[in-house]
């Protein structure tokens, strides 16, 4: 989006410097903003409890159950595990003197 500075016309008319917009834009930005408004108007409103609740009463919130850090019974005992090889035969690699 160019900005255009202060130009006199051919016929002396000055047009003081603006914003160019590329074709549509106005159309596609308006359209934007109506979907950006409607979000925040129906994200916005509070959830209630099922039809058998009080008018204006609201649903429970979540409780976060666990603690952390997660810690399982005798943690600290178990020995680290060992590495172990991935393959049980040995690889022969091609020597330099093969030519390739």
């Amino acid at each position: 989006m160019p900005w255009i500075n202060t130009y006199a016309k051919s016929d002396g008319t000055k047009v003081s410097g603006h914003l160019r917009l590329p074709p549509g834009a106005r159309r596609e930005t308006a359209l934007l903003g109506m979907i950006v408004a409607g979000v925040f108007i129906f994200g916005n409103s509070s959830t209630t409890a099922g039809a058998d609740a009080a008018p204006g009463q609201e649903l429970p919130q979540p409780q976060s159950t666990s603690i952390y850090p997660i810690k399982w019974p005798a943690w600290e005992n178990q020995p680290a595990p060992r590495p172990e090889p991935t393959v049980s035969y040995p690889i022969v690699f091609p020597s330099t003197a093969s030519g390739r």
